[in-house]
């Protein structure tokens, strides 16, 4: 196990205890919905939402020349937000193909 991986893996990790956190106090869609209260909320939900759709757009990229499996990494991004591009770049170091 690489470097890179194991720094992948905590941020995945701590991302993941974070998220733990918020979920147990406000639930997925309070996670959602306190952004809709002012207008930085919206505004930090809307960068939010153009970073998850370029990370998208690259991972499909990336994959194609990586021959990866994209989709499963778009449904997590959906659903999760950064945990699908994080997962796939650790899927993507996991097999040797970071560097490329």
């Amino acid at each position: 196990m690489n470097a890179r991986l194991i720094a992948l893996l905590a941020v995945v990790l701590g991302l993941g205890a974070l998220t733990g956190a918020a979920l147990m106090e406000s639930g997925y869609w309070g996670v959602i919905t306190v952004h809709f209260r002012t207008w930085g909320g919206l505004q930090v939900l809307t960068d939010l939402v153009i970073r998850v759709v370029l990370a998208m757009i690259w991972m499909v990229r990336n994959a194609a020349r990586q021959r990866l499996p994209v989709w499963p990494f778009l449904l997590i991004t959906l659903a999760a937000g950064s945990f699908g591009p994080l997962l796939y770049l650790v899927v993507r170091e996991a097999r040797g193909r970071g560097t490329a």
